[in-house]
């Protein structure tokens, strides 16, 4: 009788075991279904994804315009945004967006929003009075007046480049100031224009901090003036 029941009480221990492993197994499979990586987020899907491919996009087509017009500085200029391309890839990794999306400029990226749509205020016009939205030089860049809003429509993001609040632009020569306001919270910085990107205005990082609203790389209700 004693051999038997030492011969139940083990099998019960074995029984006990088996049962903590299947659960512990099971509970291996919910935390490493849990613990699985999101899918990452495209640009039409997040406006700070849309941020970032689109400063990924400027910087790549300004490494493409060098190469494709190279001069003596092209080569220091291309290392210099490739290290921008290469800061943003781990912005967009740690926003948990596609790495590697870009867009050649806002507009692009969103096709659903029309030029007209992310107009300030301020730039609205009639189609039949052409002449009262862009008065002479808001298409041209370099000859529009001082104090002239100029780059109608466009939206604002930054090229991650770091240094003092500076922007580049592919309207305005090196010295031009730019003053750029986010309408969405009536910040504004005025810069200086200090390199060629691809867009009418693109800020560095410190610049876009002054006039950013909080966890957005994009902004799309920018008004954008030649001051100087």
């Amino acid at each position: 009788m004693s051999r038997r029941r030492t011969l139940g009480t083990k099998k019960k221990i074995a029984l006990l075991v088996s049962a903590a492993t299947v659960a512990g197994g099971g509970a291996f499979v919910m935390a490493s279904t849990s613990n699985a990586a999101p899918t990452p987020k495209s640009a039409s899907e997040s406006t700070v994804c849309l941020g970032l491919a689109t400063a990924l996009g400027n910087n790549q087509k300004f490494i493409a315009d060098q190469r494709a017009n190279p001069d003596a500085q092209s080569e220091a200029r291309i290392a210099n945004r490739e290290a921008v391309v290469a800061e943003i890839k781990r912005k967009q990794e740690a926003s948990g967006c596609t790495v590697g999306e870009s867009a050649q400029d806002s507009q692009t990226a969103q096709p659903s929003q029309p030029a007209e749509a992310a107009q300030p205020p301020a730039a609205s016009a009639q189609p039949s009075q052409p002449a009262a939205s862009a008065p002479a030089g808001n298409t041209g860049g370099g000859a529009a007046a001082s104090g002239q809003q100029v780059c109608n429509g466009s939206t604002v993001t930054l090229s991650g480049e770091g240094g003092a609040p500076a922007a580049s632009s592919n309207q305005f020569p090196a010295g031009t100031k730019l003053k750029v306001t986010n309408l969405d919270n009536n910040k504004s910085t005025t810069v200086e224009v200090t390199s060629v990107s691809g867009s009418c205005a693109l800020l560095n990082n410190a610049a876009f901090e002054q006039v950013r609203e909080p966890g957005k790389f994009l902004i799309r209700r920018a008004l954008i003036e030649k001051v100087g």
